[in-house]
């Protein structure tokens, strides 16, 4: 096939020439070959060179596409033909390129979503309201959209709002005709921060049901075994003046109907405070709890309070949300609330709660108990650390067939653990770093296992000689001190954790440095101490399912960090508990995708961020088309059992659109109406 020209001459003598797409065929009759014409472009001086040019620009597409919609304009992702993304251009076929946004990751966390049973879930619970099916809909899109945007792009409720119209796709919330293009730059008329309130308002109203059906779809969907489960607590603190008012709550530190007003969930007369306090953030910190009242140890650990200390009543009690309480992190001078969460022996968050500030960590695990046992689980153990391994707590455990692995205070000076540790015995060798020895005859329905790491042993005796060094030389010359300077010494260095430990002082009021302590503490080196009223379970398996709690470190760690648990940006009771649970539900989404995958979450999306969803305008309207799978991609979505998007994801016309528009916004009215009416 060729373009060729041919000459013909007019009646005046003068030479017209034309321009023709020819190709040579074979002729039987002349066993020859000739040409023929396919297509006359007309006379060379009055050629269409515009429509010669659009047919070179679409062949030249077709043949750097594939697949069925190559003349659509299909390139490789990221702009194959030099195109940066998000940038509009014009081609010779009519077509303008308006934008793009990101597509993967919110397509596959969709996806996961979807497995887990949660649309028909949440249109289930809210389907009781007063709200038509639309609503209800635009409420389920819009929950997925915040616990999606906590795991790509985290941020306050309005910023999160003004990101979904201008930076991602989401089928059924964000793929109107404005999406991906210029009108749409600023989200207008995509979702507002309103809507986002009343979805967390909606989501907090129904948590059980939703926290239950989310347990049950995960547990089905990894075939998890949920007979050991991890718990432990974190708090975040909130920097604030003032504590909220304090009001009376139940025993699940929820405020009872009857309970004052203030910023909570019983009679919050506070209305849509949240909106001022999203452009100012009330700035918060995050620390993992494994102990209460601090005694320092050698390695910088600390230990509790006495168990009749912390096993107070929780309900029946007044206390504020974001109240002052004992500080993981020495921020005793401001307000926290503490969280706690379950983990199963795959790392996998299947509940959270939310308690005030000043709940003591001994009772909590006994509501976390309580709980799970409303779900009808068969057999469970309860592993926890020693923040947790009061006699009360002990007791309610093993009700009901349940039992449980706690770890043991070694410096509390009680008479079990003393024995446990003084009983001599060969360690077995379980684990690089883990040796184990049971200690039996202690207590008849009780087994001790004492474990060693020879690692962590030789930390605590570095540890220790520098704290002995830097002691010895804040004391050195003391001596000629006068009796109130040395004890503005000994004020000060009682200060120090740790260091303060080992000074002792002589019936004279000398210094000196407590060598009986060194021994002693010589002796714990490397050592802890854990206590199960399992009879079935090795002491490898204690050993090993306890360091195990390193799951919930870890989903404390990632709810600080990639999923930006603090600041909170809101100050009513209710938010702040929906802002908990979106933050949960993004980790459980993450740990799922990292299970499947075998791979970090952070590695998996940007895997996945190389799909996008471009915008294009043409004479016929406008289209948004996905661009072509990278393997990367396509390997992580086949992992993850989600199907492919299509390669056309929205064709409008410009009817279709002018109808699509009139009945978004009817939708956005009549769901304000609704929520004025409510």
């Amino acid at each position: 096939m060729f373009v060729r020209t041919s000459t013909r001459r007019n009646k005046d003598g003068t030479a017209v020439r034309y321009v023709q797409l020819a190709h040579n065929v074979y002729d039987p009759a002349t066993k020859a070959g000739k040409t023929k014409v396919l297509h006359s472009f007309g006379r060379e001086d009055d050629v269409d060179r515009a429509a010669i040019e659009r047919l070179i620009d679409s062949l030249q597409r077709y043949l750097h596409s594939s697949g069925p919609g190559a003349l659509l304009g299909t390139h490789d992702a990221g702009g194959g033909d030099g195109t940066a993304r998000g940038h509009s251009r014009s081609d010779a076929a009519g077509l303008e390129l308006l934008g793009s946004v990101a597509l993967g990751a919110t397509w596959a966390l969709d996806g996961i979503w979807t497995q887990l049973g949660l649309p028909a879930t949440l249109t289930r619970v809210l389907a009781g309201t007063r709200r038509t099916p639309a609503q209800v809909a635009r409420l389920e899109r819009i929950l997925f959209a915040l616990v999606a945007a906590r795991a790509i792009d985290p941020a306050s409720k309005l910023a999160t709002a003004a990101w979904l119209g201008r930076r991602t796709w989401i089928p059924g919330l964000t793929d109107g005709p404005t999406a991906g293009t210029p009108d749409g730059a600023d989200g207008a008329g995509l979702v507002s921060d309103d809507e986002c309130y009343r979805a967390m308002d909606a989501l907090i109203d129904h948590a059980d049901e939703v926290e239950e059906a989310v347990f049950w779809g995960t547990a089905t969907l990894l075939d998890l075994e949920v007979d050991l489960l991890f718990f432990d607590t974190t708090s975040t603190y909130f920097e604030l003046d003032e504590a909220d008012e304090p009001v009376l709550r139940d025993d699940r530190g929820l405020p009872l109907p009857d309970a004052d007003d203030g910023p909570g969930l019983a009679g919050s007369a506070t209305g849509d405070a949240d909106e001022v306090d999203e452009a100012v953030a009330t700035s918060t910190s995050t620390s993992t709890s494994t102990d209460a009242e601090p005694t320092s140890t050698a390695d910088g650990q600390v230990d509790e309070q006495t168990d009749e200390q912390l096993d107070e009543p929780a309900g029946g009690r007044r206390a504020g949300f974001r109240t002052w309480g004992k500080s993981k992190d020495s921020r005793g001078d401001l307000p926290q609330i503490v969280i706690g969460m379950a983990v199963t022996r795959a790392g996998i968050p299947v509940r959270v709660w939310s308690w005030p500030g000043n709940t003591a960590d001994s009772a909590l695990i006994r509501q976390a108990k309580a709980d799970m046992k409303a779900w009808t689980l068969s057999r469970i153990v309860w592993v926890g650390d020693r923040g947790f391994t009061s006699a009360a707590n002990r007791a309610d455990l093993r009700r009901g067939g349940h039992t449980y692995i706690l770890g043991e205070k070694i410096r509390s000076g009680s008479t079990e653990a003393q024995t446990a540790l003084s009983r001599p015995g060969r360690y077995q060798v379980v684990a690089e770093n883990l040796q184990v020895k049971e200690v039996t005859g202690i207590r008849e329905d009780e087994r001790f296992i004492v474990c060693f790491n020879p690692d962590q042993a030789a930390r605590d005796a570095t540890i220790r000689e520098h704290m002995v060094a830097k002691l010895e030389a804040l004391i050195e010359g003391s001596d000629k001190l006068s009796v109130g300077k040395r004890g503005e010494l000994a004020g000060k260095i009682s200060t120090m954790a740790g260091v303060k430990r080992y000074l002792r002082r002589t019936p004279g009021g000398l210094l000196r440095i407590d060598k009986a302590k060194i021994a002693a503490e010589e002796k714990l080196d490397g050592k802890y101490l854990l206590r199960t009223c399992d009879p079935h379970l090795s002491a490898e398996e204690i050993a090993l399912g306890y360091k195990q709690l390193i799951a919930v470190e870890r989903g404390w760690r990632d709810l600080k960090t990639h999923l930006e648990l603090r600041p909170v940006y809101h100050r009513r009771e209710d938010r702040i508990r929906a802002h908990v649970l979106l933050c949960w539900l993004s980790l459980l989404a993450i740990r799922i995708i990292e299970t499947k995958t075998g791979r970090a979450w952070a590695g998996v999306r940007e895997d996945l961020q190389d799909l996008a969803a471009v915008t294009c305008a043409g004479p016929a309207g406008v289209f948004v088309q996905s661009t072509a799978l990278r393997p990367a991609t396509r390997a992580v979505l086949d992992e993850l059992g989600v199907k492919p998007p299509s390669q056309i994801l929205r064709l409008d016309t410009p009817t279709t659109a002018a109808s699509s528009d009139a009945g978004h916004d009817n939708s956005n009215e009549s769901d304000d109406e609704a929520a004025t009416s409510a």
